[in-house]
């Protein structure tokens, strides 16, 4: 069985705790992270975060690295052009390419680590918000938080119905495999184009059921969305002060610290 992030959320543990708390955990990581000059910190972030998203969050541990896989695979193509095109000093090593030299030296090498340890800190972060929060609850936290109702309502329909689409679309191009609908660029191409169509007048005909369903309901202009109380106990006041203490110990120590 195929499972999304909000399904792992639903299931998760974290789940039943309080929204606010994951929030301040996640913000405070992000901002941490961001303003460190030093990789040590972002890097114990990621640690710290990647731990708690697996142990507490009940997170396979096989579909955690699978989802952190994919921003990692994208920034290490970044890191390599910076390593090799940023910075000055003595080169570890260079070669020549087509009549350039090119090189990596400490200081674009650090640049590079750095980028990676913010990158992989920084996901890890919203990696343990949506594993750990369904998303329904999270825009429930954002309409609490004053931000305004249209941002909030049209937000979480576009949300709803990206996952209506793309089912819609999965049953298409399926339909179509089965028919030699993709057995050569030609018939590829129609294919896509009839897809392509085809879900252009499902979304028109699926936002004209909504907006009936919501007339039949009442609505007024405002989804009413339902905010459990959920109270901060001291087990999680005392680890959130622990991750606290380290990730600021680790940056206090850490400044102007380099690893090459």
């Amino acid at each position: 069985m195929t499972y999304i992030l909000d399904d792992y959320a639903i299931l998760s543990p974290l789940r039943s705790r309080n929204n606010w708390l994951k929030l301040a955990i996640v913000a405070f990581g992000i901002l941490v992270g961001v303003s460190s000059s030093s990789p040590l910190v972002p890097f114990t972030i990621a640690l710290c975060m990647s731990f708690a998203t697996i142990y507490f969050g009940k997170i396979p541990v096989k579909f955690y690295f699978q989802i952190l896989s994919v921003p990692a695979g994208f920034v290490l193509v970044s890191i390599i052009v910076i390593a090799f095109f940023f910075g000055e000093g003595v080169n570890f090593f260079s070669f020549d390419f087509f009549g350039y030299t090119l090189g990596v030296n400490p200081e674009g090498l650090n640049m590079a680590l750095l980028i990676l340890a913010r990158t992989l800190g920084g996901m890890s972060c919203l990696f343990f918000l949506s594993l750990t929060t369904p998303v329904i609850e999270l825009f429930a936290v954002l309409k609490k938080a004053k931000l305004p109702d249209s941002f909030v309502e049209i937000a979480m329909m576009m949300y709803r119905y990206i996952f209506v689409f793309l089912d819609v679309a999965m049953g298409v191009k399926y339909a179509q495999t089965v028919r030699l609908g993709y057995r050569d660029f030609r018939t590829s191409f129609r294919s896509m184009v009839m897809l392509g169509t085809n879900l252009f007048i499902r979304s028109w005909e699926q936002g004209e059921k909504l907006y009936l369903a919501m007339n039949s309901r009442c609505y007024d202009g405002k989804l009413i969305m339902y905010d459990e109380k959920r109270p901060v106990k001291m087990p999680e006041l005392l680890l959130t002060g622990a991750y606290f203490t380290v990730v600021l110990a680790v940056f206090w120590f850490t400044r102007g610290v380099s690893l090459i």
